[in-house]
């Protein structure tokens, strides 16, 4: 017969006096069967985080190390020409125009990026030990910073130097909403009819800047998530089905022109008009009227053992360039939706 007294487990031995034995086995066993019990996820979960670059523009990739990019644009115009230079001529003229072309280069910076991965050989073996890599681990942080780099880069740029992005180019036409029937210039106090408005003239307006050239008229369009939400979450009328969206991809001046417009939502567009507004953006998402350079994707340059402090050290490094607007008549900016 065994009794407990303290906490403590005795047995009598005979007609001596009791040994008693301690519990500790007893706990231990205990947290062993929880640890065996415990039902682990194995998912090792990131933070929420959102990159978009590659959406919203076209990344020219290759080049090598290089400290600038550069482009070169051509203009035309004829010289003499007594019919205004257009090359109409009579038969016994002797005053031909002659074509002549104005050649530019422009030049773009080009950034490098660089983070250093730090494995420490104890935290290593550690993870080892129940099956993680913290090689793995740290490479998608790095990966994640360098996308996320890209990211700024690519919307807002690097005021502080002179570079700006897709949201904040000072040099493209930035017009204010127009006030509704409602009293406001805002899309949530406006009719179906004229936020189609906006977006028509914006489009328009890039068309005709571009020479009525269609591969200049607007094709994709970046509003704040806000008024995104909005246009998706609200009919064109109590008697319709169709969202505001649907009826402004269906109904804009570039799909009647044979343009398909794309239309998504941007939180870097949330306060970037002036007096700190929500901005429309409506550009051409295409290589040949704005793009930007990753002249060295991301990489692992070099790998040494630091024996002092008992880690590898891996150097990653990359390369981007800023965003070039290669024919700013076609972008656009509209504030105040």
């Amino acid at each position: 017969m065994s009794f407990i007294k303290n906490g403590n487990v005795f047995t009598p031995q005979g007609l001596g006096a009791p040994v008693f034995m301690n519990d500790s086995a007893i706990g231990s066993g205990m947290a062993f069967l929880t640890g065996e019990l415990e039902k682990r996820d194995p998912r090792l979960l990131e933070p929420l985080s959102s990159v978009t670059w590659a959406r919203d523009i076209v990344s020219k990739t290759g080049g090598g190390w290089s400290d600038f990019t550069s482009n070169y644009f051509v203009d035309y115009a004829t010289s003499g020409g007594a019919a205004g230079g257009s090359g109409i001529i009579g038969g016994a003229t002797n005053d031909i125009p002659i074509m002549q072309a104005n050649l530019t280069k422009d030049v773009w910076k080009v950034f490098t990026f660089s983070n250093i991965l730090k494995i420490p050989f104890v935290d290593q073996q550690k993870l080892q030990s129940i099956g993680r890599s913290l090689d793995d681990i740290l490479d998608e942080g790095i990966r994640l910073n360098y996308n996320k780099s890209i990211d700024n880069v690519v919307y807002e740029g690097i005021p502080d130097v002179g570079i700006y992005g897709l949201v904040n180019n000072p040099n493209l036409v930035a017009t204010t909403s127009p006030v509704g029937a409602g009293g406001s210039a805002t899309w949530k106090k406006k009719t179906p009819d004229e936020i189609l408005d906006d977006v028509n003239a914006i489009i328009n307006a890039t068309w005709e800047k571009s020479e009525y050239d269609l591969t200049g008229m607007a094709n994709h369009i970046l509003i704040p998530p806000v008024q995104y939400t909005y246009l998706v979450g609200r009919k064109i009328s109590e008697a319709g089905s169709d969202s505001i969206l649907k009826f402004l991809l269906e109904n804009n001046i570039g799909k009647n022109q044979g343009v398909e417009l794309f239309i998504a939502p941007s939180r870097w567009c949330t306060g970037a008009g002036i007096g700190g507004t929500d901005r429309m953006l409506a550009y051409v998402n295409n290589d040949k009227r704005v793009n930007f350079d990753l002249p060295v994707p991301l990489s692992r340059i070099m790998t040494q053992p630091q024996v002092t402090e008992m880690a590898y050290m891996t150097a990653y490094a990359a390369q981007l360039g800023q965003v070039k607007f290669l024919y700013e008549q076609c972008a656009r900016y509209m504030d105040g939706i």
